[in-house]
This record gives structure tokens, sequence and C-alpha cells, in this order.
């Protein structure tokens, strides 16, 4: 259990990080399931949202499909970091940015509405840091739900999604930005979304539940930051495969215990030929690398030519930007 964290928030976190109940009164469900009351559930989360242990209550979307995304990187000389991670999160595209152990020590996932506005953002970034802009869009994903216990163990398996990108409506761009920033913590959250929407409540709810079933939100409930929660060794790990073992390594790697995230991204022939990416969150660095070894030797993955990037700093963790700025 992370250290300094209540029973009671342990659970509330561990159980809600997706399946938020698409009720009126979400958090009177919560609370009569946690055996709390309303008004402690919203201050249990408001609490937790000051503390920096939560980032939101609301949703994560699918990538590239409300809008466009990468995630990228930076080779900064290390007096320069600062000032250069300050530039990069300036941009209002840029959701998150992290430091990590690797001559490319400064990656970031910038959003937009649309490609050429995300595109703008990347030039506007190598312009103004003076250093060129590693691009690596996905290709793949094979697991993008992060949620996972906290305290430890696997996480249930989730039925696989076929996304329905024809189920997204044009006026579900300010709904989704909406929860990529997240819902108010108010005892109806859906009915002050909606008003801020100009919808009704059980047009919020119905919309909510339509792009869940299509896939493009991936999950809804608490977005934890798992740093603050203890989860302090986070590394990103990528691997050097040929197409055609893509595939089956993705999907095992997906499915082993401790990884959270897995997809494959687009490689840079002569600077980055890692194209299969996961993320490996523990408690410590040899719990993590402990999963790391696991993992290696996984028959798609055995031999594989590999990269450990720890994370050092995070500079920024904001949920994604599907608005143009100046609709959002």
């Amino acid at each position: 259990m992370p250290a300094r964290l209540d029973p009671r928030d342990t659970a509330l976190l561990d159980r809600f990080q997706r399946d938020l109940p698409l009720v009126p009164r979400p958090f009177a469900v919560l609370a009569d399931l946690l055996g709390l009351t309303e008004v402690d559930v919203i201050e249990r989360l408001a609490r937790l949202a000051e503390q920096g242990k939560i980032a939101r209550v609301g949703a994560t979307v699918r990538p590239n499909t409300a809008g466009a995304s990468t995630l990228a990187a930076l080779g900064v000389p290390a007096e320069q970091l600062e000032e250069v991670a300050a530039i990069v999160g300036q941009e209002p595209g840029v959701n998150h940015s992290y430091q990590r152990e690797h001559a490319l020590n400064l990656w970031f996932v910038a959003t937009a509405a649309d490609g050429a506005t995300l595109q703008a953002t990347l030039d506007r970034i190598a312009d103004r840091t003076g250093q060129p802009v590693l691009d690596l869009r996905l290709v793949r994903p094979f697991n993008i739900d992060l949620g996972f216990p906290l305290q430890g163990g696997r996480p249930a398996p989730r039925r696989a999604v076929v996304v329905d990108r024809a189920a997204l409506q044009e006026g579900d761009h300010p709904l989704l930005h909406l929860l990529s920033q997240g819902l108010p913590l108010v005892p109806a959250p859906y009915a002050a979304a909606a008003r801020d929407l100009g919808m009704t409540e059980a047009a919020v709810i119905a919309r909510i539940a339509a792009l869940l079933t299509a896939g493009i939100l991936t999950r809804l409930g608490v977005i934890v930051r798992h740093r603050s929660l203890g989860w302090a060794a986070n590394a990103m790990v990528t691997f050097d495969l040929p197409e055609a073992r893509m595939e089956a390594a993705g999907r095992a790697l997906a499915a082993h215990p401790g990884v959270t995230l897995c997809y494959q991204r687009r490689t840079v022939p002569g600077v980055w030929p890692y194209g299969l990416f996961c993320m490996i969150h523990g408690r410590s660095r040899p719990e993590a690398m402990a999963v790391l070894s696991t993992a290696r030797a996984l028959p798609d993955l055995r031999g594989a030519p590999h990269q450990v990037l720890f994370s050092q700093r995070c500079f920024k963790q904001t949920g994604a930007r599907l608005l143009p700025s100046e609709a959002a």
C-alpha cells in the first residue's frame, strides 16, 4: 500500500480508476459501496487532488481518435534542461513532460485538435529551443489503459474493444476536452458539465456512455498521479524488433504483470530504431527491474535490443488538450 495513504483513500482510488457510475449522483454510489457519505467521498477526492495524488476525476481519450497526438523527445545539455523544459511546458498542447535517463533526456506528449496544429506545436518547440524534435507517432496500441491496482498484483483483464470512430460526433469535442481536464467535484458533476457545455445532464451521460462503448474513451474514473502515491520508479522501456515479430511481442508484453502501457510507435532510421514501447511502474528501482527481467524472458522478446529510460523528474502533467486554443 502506498505510504501515508488512508486505507479508505486507497480503496477509493483502487476501485474507481475506471467505471465511474453514469448516474446523476455518481459520488453517492461510490459512498454507498465504500461505507462513506457522499460529502466524505467528494472531500477526499478534493483533498487528494490538492495534494497532487490524483490529477482529476474524468476520462482518458484513445489517442488519435478525437484529435492528434505524439510522443516526442529532445536531447538537451544538462545546463539548459530547466530552461528548455519551461519552453516546452509553455505550449498548451504539451500535457506530459518528463526528464528521463538518456541522451534524449526530455520527453513529452503533445496533443492537438488536428494534425496540422500538432505539427505547428512541434515546429515552434524546435524553433524556440534550437533542438531537433524526435517525433514518434503512434502506430498501434496494445494496452493504453494505465489504471492498475495500487496495492500490487495483476489488474483484472479488460474486454477487448473494437474502436468505432464513426460514433464520434462533431459536437463531442467540447465534452471530450472537459473530461480530459476533469469533472467538477460536486454532487451532480454531469449536470455541472452540462451547464458548461449548453447540454442537458441526460445528453451528457448518454454521450459519455456512447463514447465509452465506442472505445473513444478508454476509461472514466479517478486519474491518479503514480509518483505521488509511492510508485516512484517509472521506466519507459523500448525494444528494437522487426515488424514480423511486433504483433506477437506487443500482445505478450501488454499482458505481462507489471507492464502498465504498451504500444508500437514509429521509428526513425539512424536515430531511434526502437518501435515497441512499454511503461513499468514500480515502488522501487529493483522492483521495476525485476518486472523488466521477466518481460525480457518472454519468448517473443528474447534477445531483442532494448533501452531503459527511468523518469527522473516530472515537469508537467495535465489532461490532453482536444480543442483549438481559442475554443479551449
